[in-house]
């Protein structure tokens, strides 16, 4: 089952829905949702330009934790919370 983005939800990660590895992994841009994970929550990146098709500047999918990658990019965490929050991973 997939969630759609609540507006109004704290970034905490309190009271979200729990999406599952599996739910996030479906997420990669070819449907309807593109999300991915960041610092234990999951971000709706479809209407961002940066993430067109699924696809985020030649180098990343949707569909994907990317807590890692993120000491490598040219943002901070602060841009992706600027995203939808739709859950917190499981």
């Amino acid at each position: 089952m997939t969630q759609a983005p609540v507006a109004g939800w704290a970034a905490s990660g309190e009271d979200l829905p729990l999406i599952s590895l599996a739910q996030l992994r479906r997420a990669d841009g070819s449907r309807d949702h593109a999300w991915v994970a960041c610092a234990g929550l999951v971000y709706d990146v479809a209407a961002s330009p940066e993430w067109r098709d699924g696809l985020h500047r030649g180098l990343h999918w949707a569909g994907q934790d990317l807590s890692a990658e993120l000491a490598d990019a040219p943002h901070s965490l602060e841009t992706v919370r600027r995203m939808p929050c739709v859950g917190r991973l499981t």
